[in-house]
């Protein structure tokens, strides 16, 4: 179905309106362009980037933690869980290398929230896990290493 020539209201219809904003671009209608939404979104898309990258730290670091304070419940799933974390976030960083510092950047926040998840999903109480990151980022995303 053809695409609408007018303007699509961004608050009734986000799919609709950025496919026609996509349009406009094509059909070089800058006129027509929502500019103050479309400069919104764009800047949202690297915001949302170094999300997906704090939530897969969040993770990886979740799971090893539980991999350290509860070996008898060692799993394969906590394993693919690590390595699925590890690899989104090489993705991210390969498909955008000016994220390279970024999981430095975060770590401390991740592994805050890490720690209390850790705590909520273990039954373990906070204070058995260390209120400061015991790993290295170098370790947290080397693709074999897991804490003893």
């Amino acid at each position: 179905m053809p695409l609408p020539l007018e303007s699509i209201d961004f608050d009734l219809d986000f799919v609709q309106w950025s496919n026609c904003q996509a349009q406009f671009l094509r059909e070089k209608r800058w006129t027509d362009l929502d500019l103050e939404h479309l400069i919104q979104e764009v800047q949202d898309l690297g915001k949302s980037e170094r999300n997906a990258i704090t939530s897969q730290l969040t993770r990886v670091l979740l799971h090893l933690l539980k991999w350290q304070y509860q070996p008898q419940k060692r799993s394969d799933s906590w394993l693919d869980s690590i390595s699925d974390g590890r690899f989104q976030i090489e993705l991210k960083i390969e498909d955008s290398p000016s994220l390279q510092s970024y999981p430095q950047v975060v770590i401390d926040r991740a592994y805050t929230r890490a720690r209390k998840e850790a705590a909520q999903q273990t039954g373990l109480a906070l204070s058995i896990f260390p209120a400061q990151c015991p790993y290295t980022l170098s370790q947290i995303l080397a693709s074999q290493w897991l804490p003893n």
